[in-house]
């Protein structure tokens, strides 16, 4: 097995740019002390390509994230350089008895994430269907790891330009959604570009560990608005 990332069938390159939204996001403002932006709109493509370009990401607010949709933009951001991305020597070797594929099981990647038995599941089928619209338009994307023709672990996530947006990650295996999460890494890296960053929304100890820093708001933003500038990435 190898630690390179494939893609089976590529979606559209570049994405297709989907109806403008109806809701003006990008000219809504957070509170300094408050993660919460908004609530309401809808899950349309063109309002989830508009959220993430203005630094916003929807989780809904109800009941293992029923409506109403709220609109997120955290109070630090978890955000991964790639440069800063800190590969121990445990997961280069654990790189090695996986599988990386782009993009070839996308929903069912979602529908691991969205696993009824996880402790602070979010992800509802309006969530899974509104995101699986996104991926056949382009912007949304899974990196995924399989063994033995199995998938075992994964993550998806948004890319605009320069910017992928991580949404969530599973694993079945030890160390599948960490190589899942080098895999990524490798792409987003792979041409060099210092404007592109990872966004993980929130950070934890455990991503700290692999070169997670947690920014204040303020400077995501302007980090986000010259990711935006670069060229879009290529999955597959």
């Amino acid at each position: 097995m190898t630690g390179r990332p494939v893609s089976a069938h590529p979606v559209p390159f570049p994405p297709v740019e989907p109806p403008p939204s109806e809701w003006a996001l990008g000219q809504l403002a957070a509170a300094d002390d408050d993660d919460l932006v908004a609530a309401g709109a809808d899950l349309e493509p063109g309002t989830l390509v508009a959220a993430y370009r203005a630094g916003l990401f929807p989780m809904g607010l109800g009941v293992d994230g029923a409506r109403p949709i709220g609109w997120w933009s955290p109070e630090p951001r978890g955000v991964l350089v790639p440069a800063e991305f800190r590969e121990r020597r445990s997961l280069r070797q654990a790189r090695g008895r996986f599988e990386v594929r782009v993009d070839t099981a996308f929903t069912e990647v979602m529908r691991r994430c969205a696993d009824p038995a996880r402790e602070g599941r979010w992800i509802t089928d309006d969530i899974v269907d509104a995101y699986t619209r996104l991926h056949r338009l382009g912007w949304a994307h899974s990196v995924e790891t399989w063994r033995d023709g199995e998938l075992v672990g994964g993550l998806y996530g948004v890319a605009i330009g320069g910017l992928f947006a991580g949404e969530s990650m599973f694993h079945a295996v030890r160390d599948a959604s960490k190589v899942a999460l080098a895999g990524l890494v490798d792409l987003v890296r792979a041409d060099g570009d210092p404007r592109r960053i990872i966004d993980v929304q929130w950070s934890t100890d455990h991503l700290a560990r692999l070169g997670v820093a947690a920014w204040p708001r303020e400077r995501y933003l302007a980090a986000l608005a010259t990711a935006l500038e670069a060229p879009p990435l290529r999955f597959g």
